[in-house]
């Protein structure tokens, strides 16, 4: 059997968003051209739209060979593209190389195999789309209906609760080192957290920074202890996480620290922040006018609906108890996702590994759609 060897690529250069005029027609991507992306998470498309123009990272194949479906070529591309994410190695942001595009090789088989391939490979790839959208719609029916479960909390509460100033139900509201750090941080010592430490209920340990105890005494106004509340002042401002007991000390930087008074529970404000409910009131008190921003005096201002500490505790562990609940759905629905994406890969390689010997309905059938 043949093998069919990339080797006519044409890169495009940088130009402006809007243009015009002719442009010569090596620049141009016209309806059936292959495009492969190089950097980021790598693919080959079919263009099926209008003239467009050529970016200078993405490579084009086109002027096919008469003996080459070029959808064969597309699933072909893909399942090799793949491999090379499998065994390179990237410091930064994943690139491929011409190089590599220009080494990409695998079998070609007559035309009337070639069909058969793609005709087993269309079905069984349409019927993965479909189970991944399915899935994916779960994955996002089942975020909402925590989100609305805890916009319920505010919008339905009962009678007796109070609406008081988050000011007025803390010790203390302040805000945490805002500074360059970039010459202070350490390999190891007082943990410091940022803004992307900072996720909807929880405390991300990824990338976390560190700072000695020198810098953490000096930096004494924005320590932190389990049971404060660290609220996100830029990028997504108002996000909320309550300082876990597993991090008795730590420091941060650019969040608003809040701490609460003995009858009001950190994970009460937590949950009343992270709420849609929340979130548009926060929304209400950002400041600035390129970036906004949520700042001390925004956070102070805030009207917080709150009832008594004992309802706030049971609140706070029925919502915790349903967030698991839905975490648990999740991970179950990106399981399934991963594994359908796996499949595909597995078809793929099999279809060029001349393994691919089911008719359409068995190959969905072995794949268990």
């Amino acid at each position: 059997m043949p093998l069919i060897r990339i080797r006519s690529l044409k890169a495009g250069t940088e130009t402006e968003t809007y243009f015009d005029g002719d442009y010569a027609d090596i620049f141009l991507v016209h309806s059936g051209d292959l495009l492969i992306g190089m950097d980021g998470e790598f693919g080959c498309y079919e263009w099926n739209g209008g003239p467009a123009l050529l970016n200078q990272r993405v490579c084009r194949l086109q002027g096919f060979s008469d003996d080459l479906i070029p959808r064969f070529l597309y699933y072909g591309v893909n399942g090799y593209l793949k491999a090379i994410e499998d065994v390179t190695g990237f410091t930064t942001v994943k690139h491929l190389s011409s190089k590599q595009i220009l080494g990409i090789e695998f079998p070609l088989p007559p035309l009337p195999e070639q069909k058969r391939i793609v005709a087993i490979l269309d079905e069984a790839f349409d019927g993965i789309a479909s189970a991944v959208a399915a899935t994916e719609q779960n994955l996002v029916n089942a975020r909402e209906l925590f989100e609305s479960r805890l916009n319920n909390v505010f919008t339905q509460r009962s009678s007796g609760w109070l609406d008081i100033r988050l000011e007025d139900l803390c010790v203390q509201i302040t805000v945490g080192h805002v500074g360059s750090m970039a010459a202070r941080y350490k390999n190891a010592g007082v943990p410091f957290l940022r803004s992307q430490n900072v996720r909807p209920f929880e405390v991300n340990f990824s990338n976390l920074r560190f700072i000695d105890d020198e810098f953490n005494i000096e930096l004494k106004k924005s320590v932190l202890g389990p049971g404060d509340v660290v609220i996100v002042r830029t990028g997504y401002p108002g996000t909320a996480a309550v300082i876990p007991q597993n991090l008795p000390v730590a420091n941060c930087s650019d969040l608003v620290i809040v701490r609460p008074k003995p009858d009001t529970s950190p994970d009460y404000i937590a949950l009343f922040l992270n709420s849609q409910f929340g979130k548009q009131l926060v929304g209400s008190k950002l400041v600035g006018a390129a970036q906004k921003h949520f700042n001390v005096s925004a956070a102070k201002g805030v009207s917080v609906p709150i009832p008594n500490l004992e309802e706030q505790n049971r609140i706070s562990v029925e919502i915790d108890s349903f967030r698991a609940t839905i975490r648990g759905l999740e991970s179950t629905y990106q399981l399934k996702i991963d594994t359908l994406t796996e499949l595909k890969q597995s078809i793929l390689q099999k279809a060029f590994a001349g393994e691919l010997t089911a008719e359409p309905d068995k190959a969905l059938a072995a794949a268990g759609l």
